[in-house]
């Protein structure tokens, strides 16, 4: 608490803009019952800001949705996070997380030369033929400018912008106190941990921070997308690439959502969804590493229906495990096997207590609105976002690694529909989902797994002398532990103690009272309004004691309720 308390007076400054801000968006309710009003006398200077009654008239998404924008990068950041959170939000607050833009406006150039010569190491002007001192690009994070090699070739320089680890990491700070007042203050938001959230879009953005984690990213997919021509990734340059430079080549073509360029360019729509969707799909499925936010601003479309993806600083990661659930899930989907979903959602309710019966006719519901359906007519991003809601009503919680894909699966259909308004995804997934199950039943997979499962029981085997050696060892020192965790033990621990608090507190009032029933017998010693005091002093402990007793069995019923 100490810790926490000091974080709030050495960002108070900032503190006091991001009330301000919330209140003038009509979210007062929520600074109050998080506290964050206290001792900020200056915020309350908001409530009487021009403008109030329109804030009014719109719905709480757009409301928030504008108090991101106007808190700046760090809590743009979180909005597009939370935007991949299908498993927490509506569709309706997803749309308008989707609408958060990370657009500032450019800082001047001259305001960025002397670090960039400082990071170079030499005069910008001399390791680059030319550099253009407009940006193609003002980010939250980064500005980028176009520059030319000395041998010609086309480069970007994305440049962070100065001072701007300071601001994150006090947003940072503030954002990781206020998850700890909601999780405290509302209960229903803790099965959503929104301290680990926190912490996770911390580490994220601090990846996001560091330059140089987008060119590792981008030499990693250059790799997986070596020998596909229809693919084109930036290429990095590292004698000039690090944490506050990154310098890749430039990639021209025709933006992603400027169709009517790419009509008039005589590119085939339906081949750039076909391909755009078999680029993404062989990421997810085959290679564990996904670009994780393939909107129209980070997709080029380039001559001969080829396409780039870009801005590489966002993206997801899917072990071997984790990618079986998804095959096994998706296979499911597009085969409608009620059985095989429930499977897969089971598996990702953790520690959740979930009705099963009632989760399996939920599925079935789900699965009779397309039924009728041909299997190639299935629109896939409405089956997850349906799964997404099944999953918020029984209370589970999506694992972390898997809000990312949701979210670039569903972006994708809509990448590919606005392209081509017959494009279907369910067509394009079956045959990588075929080729992982294939691959998983292959006897090269079984050979691998069984010489897997050989090794590990020979290494248990192996240490089983000394692992039993060092358990007599304990035993007869008399020094063996046996921990037992049990679900709400804790709960049940804090339970008895109450319980037998009161019951001696009980036990003490009866002995008060009957002992005091016998010292007013006796007719000697002092006395209180002509009674033994004794006695009179014992009934008052009495009493107190049982006007205590009622009040915590009041409470408690209270609570339980």
């Amino acid at each position: 608490m100490l810790k926490e308390t000091f974080t709030v007076v050495r960002d108070l400054p900032r503190v006091r803009e991001i009330v301000a801000i919330l209140i003038r968006y009509g979210l007062g309710n929520l600074v109050q019952k998080l506290g964050l009003n206290k001792g900020i006398e200056r915020a309350s200077d908001a409530l009487h800001l021009p403008g109030e009654h329109e804030v009014e008239l719109l719905e709480p998404a757009v409301r928030v949705r504008k108090a991101l924008e106007q808190l700046g990068p760090t809590f743009i950041k979180l909005g597009q996070v939370l935007a991949t959170r299908v498993d927490m939000f509506t569709p309706d607050w997803i749309a308008e997380f989707e609408k958060l833009q990370s657009e500032v406006p450019p800082l001047d150039f001259a305001v960025l030369l002397p670090e960039l010569q400082q990071l170079l190491g030499d005069d910008p002007y001399v390791i680059f033929k030319a550099l253009d001192p407009i940006p193609v690009g003002s980010a939250s994070i980064a500005q980028v400018h176009r520059a030319q090699l000395q041998d010609g070739t086309e480069v970007v320089l994305k440049i962070r912008r100065p001072g701007i680890i300071a601001k994150i990491e006090a947003d940072l700070r503030i954002l990781r106190h206020v998850a700890s007042l909601a999780e405290f203050e509302f209960p229903d938001l803790r099965r959503y941990q929104p301290v680990r959230i926190v912490d996770e879009f911390a580490k994220s953005i601090r990846r996001e921070l560091n330059l140089s984690t987008e060119a590792r990213n981008l030499e990693r997919f250059v790799q997986n997308f070596a020998g596909h021509d229809d693919i084109e990734i930036p290429r990095i340059w590292w004698q000039w690439t690090g944490e506050s430079l990154n310098v890749q080549s430039y990639i021209g073509g025709i933006a992603g959502n400027d169709l009517a360029a790419v009509d008039a360019a005589g590119m085939d729509r339906t081949v750039l969804a076909a391909r755009g969707a078999d680029a993404v799909l062989k990421m997810v499925l085959i290679d564990g590493y996904f670009h994780a936010d393939p909107h129209p601003g980070n997709v080029k479309y380039l001559p001969g229906n080829r396409i780039a993806f870009l801005d590489f600083g966002m993206v997801g990661r899917l072990p071997r495990p984790r990618r079986d659930q998804i095959v096994d899930l998706l296979a499911a989907l597009s085969q409608r096997d009620e059985h095989g979903i429930l499977n897969v959602l089971l598996e990702w309710t953790g520690d959740t207590l979930v009705d099963e019966t009632q989760l399996a006719s939920d599925i079935a519901d789900f699965m009779f609105n397309y039924e009728n359906l041909p299997l190639k007519d299935v629109p896939f991003g409405h089956m997850l976002n349906d799964v997404a809601v099944i999953m918020r009503d029984h209370e589970i919680t999506l694992p972390s690694d898997l809000t990312l894909l949701f979210k670039a699966l569903i972006t994708l259909e809509g990448l590919g529909r606005q392209l081509d308004p017959d494009f279907k995804m369910v067509p394009h997934l079956a045959p990588f989902v075929k080729e992982v199950i294939f691959e998983r039943l292959s006897p090269t997979a079984w050979l691998k797994t069984g010489k897997d499962n050989v090794f590990e029981a020979l290494s248990v085997l192996s240490g089983l002398p000394s692992d039993i050696g060092k358990l007599i060892k304990q035993a007869r020192r008399g020094s063996l532990k046996v921990d037992l965790d049990l679900k709400r033990l804790d709960r049940f621990g804090s339970l008895l103690a109450k319980s037998a608090n009161r019951l001696t507190m009980g036990i003490v009032t009866g002995a008060l009272i009957i002992g005091s029933s016998i010292a007013m017998t006796i007719k000697t010693g002092p006395t209180l309004f002509g009674m033994p005091l004794l006695g009179f002093l014992g009934f008052i402990v009495a009493l107190v004691n049982a006007m205590w007793l009622m009040f915590a069995i009041w409470a408690s019923g209270k609570d339980e309720r």
